[in-house]
Formats: structure tokens, C-alpha cells, sequence
């Protein structure tokens, strides 16, 4: 497993240059070629395993109940209300959003304009009521739910071994960029979401798109920071290892981070995608376990 090649070439050749892997690590091979199925994997794992969802639900029931009777009676009593503000506003700048009162730049929706940016608006404010009841309590289901998960796949604390090189040469990972800061700060993803995206939220799923692909890479880490903490991993071996798969981790985290900024239903994805990280580490620690054992055969 060497060589200078970069990207997902680099990726495939780390599967065609090993030479047979064992039965038990077949399946796990194969899921590890397209990172993004852990993100339907953790979804079913939450809604079909009890051990998951009970606890989860049991958790986040109180908030949500609260939250979805506080959002219902908001959309009720402000849709209207803004849905004509924002009637107003479209018919009096069109040329700053883009927009008319009929179109889409240029494109005539199956709907009205003013109805959709009234119910994605609403749908955002609705999230962070939700978000506000369920507060540390959906925090709490979400660390819970990696151990929960692990434990389901009958692994204990011995299961996650030190760190183990699997290239010959691992590649250097780049210097980060003020722009990698930006957007994996607060902050940064303040400015991008609601400033630098604003007319791009006029389009259908755009804006949370645009948003995915400068949070995909952040949000990976984050979702594997548990996996990196078990294997007590150094910043550098963090870094080497991410490099080395960055565009799974890229693909990964995009596709997580697209389904987590969906309103709504998008706090449902927040706690599955740590089921689906989990269920990604623990592949990857079959492969290290796999490596490792190479490596004492051969020594």
C-alpha cells in the first residue's frame, strides 16, 4: 500500500494490491469502498434495533412532544404572516434575489414561490424550537448511542487496538487553510449559512447542498472523534489517517451533513449518523486488527 497517488484512485489501489482478505472481513471490505452506505446502515440500525431507538426516543420524547406543540402553534399563527412579508419582499426585489413572483430564475415551479421560501423559512425556525427543547438532552442520546452501538456489535473497550500505519508511505497531510478554520468554526458556518448562502436558500435543497460540502469534511471528523479517542490516535495520526481516506471521509461526512441540515426531520439524522459512524469504525478496526496481524506474520 504505497505510492504517491492521491484521491479515490489511491483509495481503490489500497483494495486491489492487498492480497486476499479473510471471510470474516469480506463484508466489511465491500462497505468500506463507499463510505456514504453507513449513513442508511446507521438509519436502519436506529429504527430496527430497540437497543438504540428505545433509549434514544426515551431521551428526546419529552422534548419533542414539547417542541412539535410550540412549532405547530407557530406555523399556525405566523405562516400567513410571513408568507405575505415575504410576498412583498420578493415582488419589490427580484433583481437582488433573483426571483419573481412566479418564477424561479426563470424556472416556474409546480408551486408557488411565496408558499415554498414561506414553509423552508418556517421549517428553519420550527428546527431551532425543537433544537431549543430538546437541548442537552439530544446531546446526551446522541454520545450515548456510540456506545450503545458498539456494545450492540458485542465489542468491549479491548476491541479498539493502538493505532496501526496501513501505507508504506503515508502521505503528508496538507497545511490547513484559514478557509478549513472558517468553516469548521461556529462562527464560520454562521457566516456561510446565513450570509454568503441566503440566495441560494431560494432554491430547492440548494443552499443545504452548498452547506453540506463545506461542512462534509468537519462534520466526518467530528462523527469518528469517539473512534479516534478509543485508539487514544495523536493529532498527526488523525490527520495521516484522514488524509489517506479523504475522499471517504469527504463523501461520508457530505452526505451526513446534507441529511443533518434538512429541517426537521434533519435532528433525526444527528443521532443515526453517530450509528452510522460507529458501524464505519468499527469496519475500519477490522482492517486494522487485519494489518496488524499482517505485519507480526511477516515480522
Amino acid at each position: 500500500m504505497s505510492g504517491p497517488s492521491r484521491g479515490p484512485e489511491a483509495q481503490d489501489s489500497l483494495f486491489q494490491s492487498e492480497e486476499q482478505v479473510p471471510q470474516d472481513l469480506v463484508r466489511a471490505t465491500h462497505r468500506l469502498q463507499f463510505p456514504p452506505s453507513y449513513v442508511v446502515v446507521g438509519v436502519y440500525r436506529l429504527f430496527t434495533d430497540k437497543s438504540l431507538f428505545a433509549p434514544a426516543w426515551q431521551k428526546c420524547k419529552n422534548g419533542t412532544i414539547r417542541g412539535a406543540t410550540v412549532g405547530a402553534v407557530w406555523t399556525f399563527f405566523t405562516f400567513g404572516i410571513q408568507r405575505k412579508f415575504i410576498e412583498v419582499f420578493l415582488s419589490n426585489s427580484p433583481r437582488v434575489t433573483g426571483l419573481s413572483t412566479e418564477t424561479i430564475f426563470g424556472y416556474k415551479p409546480p408551486f408557488s414561490v411565496h408558499t415554498y421560501a414561506a414553509a423552508l423559512l418556517v421549517g428553519s425556525q420550527v428546527t431551532y424550537i425543537l433544537r431549543f427543547f430538546l437541548a442537552r438532552n439530544i446531546n446526551i442520546a446522541r454520545d450515548r448511542v456510540w456506545d450503545q452501538t458498539v456494545a450492540s456489535r458485542g465489542k468491549g473497550p479491548d476491541f479498539w487496538r493502538p493505532y496501526v500505519e496501513e501505507w508504506e508511505h503515508p502521505p503528508k497531510p496538507p497545511a490547513p487553510e484559514w478557509t478549513d478554520n472558517l468553516f469548521q468554526s461556529w462562527f464560520g458556518l454562521f457566516v456561510v449559512k446565513r450570509i454568503l448562502l441566503l440566495p441560494f436558500n431560494f432554491y430547492p435543497l440548494v443552499g443545504i447542498v452548498v452547506s453540506a460540502w463545506f461542512k462534509g469534511l468537519g462534520t466526518a471528523r467530528a462523527l469518528h472523534r469517539r473512534y479516534f479517542q478509543a485508539k487514544n490516535m495523536t493529532r498527526e495520526q488523525i490527520d495521516v489517517f484522514m488524509e489517506e481516506r479523504k475522499w471517504d471521509y469527504r463523501a461520508f461526512g457530505f452526505t451526513a451533513a446534507l441529511l443533518e441540515g434538512l429541517p426537521i426531520i434533519g435532528l433525526v439524522f444527528n443521532i443515526s449518523n453517530r450509528v452510522g459512524a460507529a458501524m464505519w469504525a468499527h469496519d475500519l478496526e477490522k482492517r486494522q486488527h487485519f494489518i496488524a496481524e499482517k505485519r507480526l506474520k511477516s515480522s
